[in-house]
């Protein structure tokens, strides 16, 4: 049997057909072509970026607490703002409540929301004497507040007020469900360094909401430091919690909470404020989730509120440990950090390590008019060099900084930092004070960076045909690889994944809702032109692996990624998730002939994932069998 391989007609028609879905015509090159490991000052942001998100692959929004902003909307300072990246444009945009301490996520139809703040305020950060918004800072109370956005690529799109309310609630942690719907936990009522017994709301509930808050037994054991508790919706379909020295499996059907482990060596939960995230899920660890936590503060429970603590005083721990808490409930060592470090910010980066950035060597978070404060803020000694985790490196060789340049700018409290989709990372805010502050050692800052990991100066692949849509299982997608796309060797089909990222919303060094999720893929190669069609597979037919919503798509062809693409997972809507039979994937394979010719497909050596450079020359001898045979069609 002879079959004509053409291009397009097996990577783009047969999937766009079967599935009725957009695809991208081709990827482009990144715009910014920064030095590789090095910071780059892309301008300064309108507010102070005290929360961060990338709402589509051309837009970031910036939303800080209430304060006197050089940047006025409709007379007042401004605490909202977007910022376009293919030109640099900002614009202000009005919040409506304060969102001071808020937290956010994305439904699963790509709406984002942004949960509770603070009452309203007045200069210096003093509560105002009138709470529905008055002058100077015309900032209603916003604990209860649920704010909306669609983002747009038009600058057309605001921030609107949910008719919902939440319940009063200041820090806390949200987390998108298998649904698209939204878990909204934990927090205070009135805000603070860290929590009591007269303020705490130890609750969670969800959006769009399904009835009254339900009390949570770990929240109200974990005081004082139960704020902003860390929350991953784990493949289990159970939530991971963990706030002081507890952690605790959440089954919300049923709202039983099961022990698991203490938390060794360090408080890692605000304000002690470790590096937490959630280690790439990938085929070959069969989507199994480890949550890896760095750093933080080993301060005892009765310490935190003791009359002679004193926070900027607190070292850091260089502690690292992780679980797999759908498998056991035990938590292990892993390399510790290479210097001690709270508020350490951890990004995924597509080619599956993981950025650690911003912090200090000193201290917690939080700020205060306290005699001991450098200023006002609670730490010191800003840590500007990033650090490197690679998850698949042997333990003792995870962490490195080789070829990493410092930042100048100190990312203290109230910093945020996102992955972009061309794999850079900006990175913006810190503001250790209780308003605009200039003048002293760490000032409201709003110069923005960009840094560039060390896949920078090298060309990026471009594949064809990617879609805009993920089901969950379902038929599987081809897309088309060139030669440059492959450096010029086949032999990095080997060495070619293809990678989702949520990026997260970013605030007080956690990204809610951050995720990186590999998908199945395999090859057919092309010895004639050394390009390639990449077969994927759809996401793994369990919603909770990657909750349905707006995530980016990266081809990584020997560690370097394409552009991210933004694709739906998912049926756009917040509702049950359709999960559908799994394809299984074509062989690997080498096609031997020539792609504009027809060739037999049973004389090519059918190649796995390793190997490919010993095999290939055995497929050539078994080609030249049928040379003749070639030669006369």
């Amino acid at each position: 049997m002879w079959t004509t391989l053409i291009f397009t007609s097996i990577a783009v028609a047969p999937w766009k057909f079967a599935l009725g879905q957009a695809t991208e015509d081709a990827v482009e090159q990144a715009l910014r072509n920064g030095s590789p490991g090095s910071f780059d000052i892309i301008g300064e942001s309108l507010v102070s970026g005290q929360q961060l998100f990338l709402g589509n692959p051309n837009t970031v929004y910036f939303i800080d607490k209430v304060e006197n902003n050089p940047t006025q909307i409709n007379g007042h300072p401004a605490w909202g703002s977007e910022w376009t990246l293919s030109n640099n444009q900002q614009r202000p945009m009005e919040v409506m409540t304060n969102s001071f301490c808020a937290g956010g996520n994305v439904l699963g139809n790509g709406t984002w929301i942004n949960v509770g703040g603070n009452q309203a305020v007045t200069y210096g950060g003093d509560a105002a004497d009138v709470q529905t918004g008055t002058a100077p800072y015309f900032d209603p109370d916003g604990r209860q507040s649920i704010r909306m956005l669609n983002p747009c690529n038009d600058q057309h799109c605001d921030w609107t007020l949910s008719p919902h309310q939440s319940d009063q609630r200041w820090y806390p942690t949200l987390e998108t469900l298998e649904d698209g719907s939204i878990i909204i936990i934990g927090g205070c009522r009135n805000g603070g360094y860290v929590n009591d017994q007269y303020q705490d709301n130890p609750t969670y509930e969800f959006f769009p909401p399904t009835g009254e808050p339900i009390r949570s037994p770990v929240l109200s054991r974990t005081l004082p430091v139960n704020l902003y508790p860390l929350v991953w919706l784990l493949p289990s379909g159970k939530l991971l919690l963990q706030a002081n020295y507890e952690t605790i499996l959440l089954d919300r059907r049923t709202n039983r909470e099961t022990a698991l482990d203490t938390m060794p060596d360090a408080v890692r939960v605000y304000p002690a404020s470790a590096g937490t995230i959630m280690l790439p899920l990938t085929p070959a660890n069969n989507w199994t989730a480890t949550i890896l936590f760095c750093g933080g503060s080993a301060v005892a429970t009765e310490r935190w509120q003791a009359p002679d603590f004193i926070a900027i005083q607190q070292a850091p721990s260089t502690s690292c440990v992780r679980i797999t808490p759908d498998v056991s409930g035990s938590y292990t060592h892993d390399d510790a950090l290479p210097e001690a470090r709270s508020m350490l910010n951890f990004i995924q980066l597509p080619d599956g390590t993981i950025l650690g950035l911003n912090g200090a060597a000193t201290g917690t978070a939080g700020y205060g008019n306290v005699t001991w404060a450098t200023g006002q803020s609670y730490a010191d000694g800003p840590v500007l060099t990033p650090v490197l985790y690679n998850p698949k490196a042997p333990a003792g060789q995870r962490f490195s900084r080789n070829g990493f340049s410092a930042s100048a700018i100190p990312r203290m409290y109230h910093s945020s930092a996102t992955l972009l989709p061309d794999g850079s990372v900006m990175v913006t805010g810190s503001n250790p004070n209780a308003d605009h502050t200039t003048g002293v050692k760490f000032s409201t800052e709003y110069r923005t960076e960009i840094f560039y990991p060390g896949y920078f100066g090298k060309r990026r692949p471009q594949p064809k045909a990617l879609p805009t849509k993920l089901t969950y299982g379902g038929p599987s997608f081809n897309v088309q690889l060139t030669s440059d796309d492959l450096f010029g060797t086949l032999e990095n089909l080997n060495k070619t994944t293809a990678v989702l990222i949520r990026t997260g919303f970013s605030t007080h060094a956690m990204n809610m809702g951050q995720r990186f999720v590999e998908l199945q893929t395999s090859f057919t190669g092309f010895h004639s032109n050394t390009s390639a069609i990449l077969h994927v597979s759809q996401v793994p037919p369990n919603p909770a692996l990657l909750a349905p919503g707006p995530a980016l798509l990266f081809i990584v062809v020997n560690g370097v990624p394409s552009v991210g693409v933004q694709v739906m997972v998912g049926s756009g809507n917040i509702e049950p998730q359709q999960t559908l039979p799994v394809n299984n994937l074509p062989a690997p394979q080498i096609e031997l002939g020539d792609t504009s010719k027809e060739t037999k497909k049973n004389g090519a050596q059918a190649v796995g994932r390793l190997g490919l450079s010993e095999r290939l020359p055995k497929a050539l001898m078994v080609l030249g069998a049928f040379a003749g045979m070639y030669l006369t069609m």
